[in-house]
């Protein structure tokens, strides 16, 4: 649980600082509400504490953040949780990047164009109270799609890398749906293939623009790009990620392998740094988070209006316009141990790479646990949190303690199918739609198996 006690930048117990070996670090970020650990470990003096002088500089795009961390010229950055490990198995770029702090759990939506929706509202059931009735499933786009497919348009969809949460959670809600959202192969990274809905990037923050120049008629998005398409009436959030998979692993804090080996000390203090400011924005159920949209609004972090931001960081979503429901999971930054980098999170977002043909060829299942432990750093994460907890500054309650890093098997996604991190294979076997063991994508077709 997060207790309040330990807000603040005092420490109960008088911190022993480390021997930093690099005290001034440029962070990078893109302007989404799940940067927040970075501006709250900034704002509140958590950096400072541990002897760090940041700078946090606004990226572009996803790629040009990863890029910059490769070649040091950032010392670190908020990365989707799909960042490190495409770029370590060599996938879209090649480096070994790791993360000690998954950032938080939750936090995205997909939105659909004005028109879009009134072609769904027709397949989606409605409650007592005579509104749509939530999770809304891919269902109700199939006959949609079809259409589009039957008059000769493309079904084009934005979101926001080739690696990222985004893709994969849009991709899973497509296929649970019955709706193809392609392959990709070594020759053709278009993500394309066999596609009956045609998924291309788009940065998050030109998403609302994007969509109502009508280039694409929906998007798969961090907030607060979600609820400004409901601001400016352009367009209806019809699920949000917590909906697909219940608290499910979202943006991680992300480093070469090299810098955590020549500044072991200096990663180990921001690992502290984002842990305290995590707890900072969940702590007294949620009592933050009115101060971190005030924070968050302002241009140098998301720079959008508070009012858009509040509408998901303080525990509702709003659909359709007027249609503003509690969604108190949707930003989580800390409970439920949501800053704990899990294996079984690595794992996941393997499964999904070799699904959709990322990873071309089979791996047998022991090559998903060492590519995850390559990865993700529990151990570094722990250390950090041991610190905290003997400083005073953290409750020992608020960390597993204990585990071999692997969250139990869970069928809690929309489709009902469970996932059991330990045996990777069988879960991509049983999904619908999707690659399965033994096969590839060649040219436009699926061979082998």
């Amino acid at each position: 649980m997060v207790a309040g006690l330990y807000s603040g930048t005092a420490s109960v117990a008088a911190a022993e600082m480390l021997e930093l070996e690099k005290d001034e670090l440029k962070l990078g970020f893109i302007k989404l509400t799940d940067m927040a650990p970075l501006a709250i470990a900034y704002e509140k003096g958590f950096f400072e504490d541990e002897g760090l002088f940041v700078t946090l500089e606004p990226q572009a795009n996803w790629k040009v953040l990863l890029d910059r961390v490769i070649t040091g010229e950032l010392d670190g950055a908020h990365m989707l949780a799909g960042q490190p490990l495409a770029a370590t198995i060599g996938f879209g770029t090649k480096a070994h990047i790791v993360t000690p702090f998954s950032m938080d759990l939750n936090g995205n939506g997909i939105t659909v164009s004005n028109d879009v929706w009134a072609m769904m509202k027709e397949h989606i059931p409605l409650g007592d109270d005579g509104k749509p009735v939530h999770p809304i499933k891919a269902d109700a786009l199939k006959p949609v799609v079809d259409q589009f497919k039957a008059e000769g348009k493309p079904f084009n969809l934005g979101m926001v890398f080739p690696v990222s949460t985004h893709n994969y959670e849009l991709r899973y809600w497509l296929a649970s749906g019955d709706i193809h959202p392609g392959f990709y192969s070594p020759e053709n990274v278009s993500g394309q293939i066999k596609a009956d809905a045609l998924l291309s990037v788009t940065p998050p923050p030109q998403m609302p623009a994007t969509l109502e120049a009508g280039t694409i008629v929906g998007y798969c998005v961090g907030e607060p790009w979600n609820q400004a398409a409901v601001f400016k009436g352009i367009g209806v959030p019809v699920i949000t990620d917590y909906e697909i998979w219940k608290n499910n692993p979202e943006k991680v804090f992300g480093l070469t392998k090299e810098f955590t080996e020549k500044y072991p000390n200096t990663t180990l203090a921001l690992t502290k740094a984002l842990i305290r400011a995590a707890e900072w924005l969940d702590e007294n159920n949620n009592a933050n988070r009115a101060e971190a949209v005030e924070i968050l609004s302002r241009s140098e972090y998301v720079g959008a209006d508070a009012e858009v931001i509040a509408n998901s960081m303080t525990g509702t979503f709003e659909y359709e316009k007027g249609d503003k429901r509690d969604v108190p999971d949707f930003n989580v930054f800390f409970r439920h141990y949501a800053t704990y980098p899990y294996y079984s999170d690595a794992i996941w977002y393997l499964t999904q790479m070799r699904r959709w043909g990322q990873i071309a060829e089979h791996k047998d299942d022991a090559w998903y646990a060492e590519t995850a432990k390559s990865v993700y750093l529990p151990d570094v994460y722990m250390k950090a949190a041991e610190m905290l907890v003997e400083e005073g500054n953290a409750d020992k309650a608020d960390f597993p303690f204990g585990t071999d890093g692997y969250k139990a098997p869970t069928s809690d996604f929309i489709d009902g199918i469970t996932f059991d991190a330990k045996a990777p294979n069988a879960y991509i076997d049983s999904l619908k739609i999707g690659l399965k063991s033994g096969q590839t994508v060649s040219g436009s077709e699926v061979v082998g198996g």
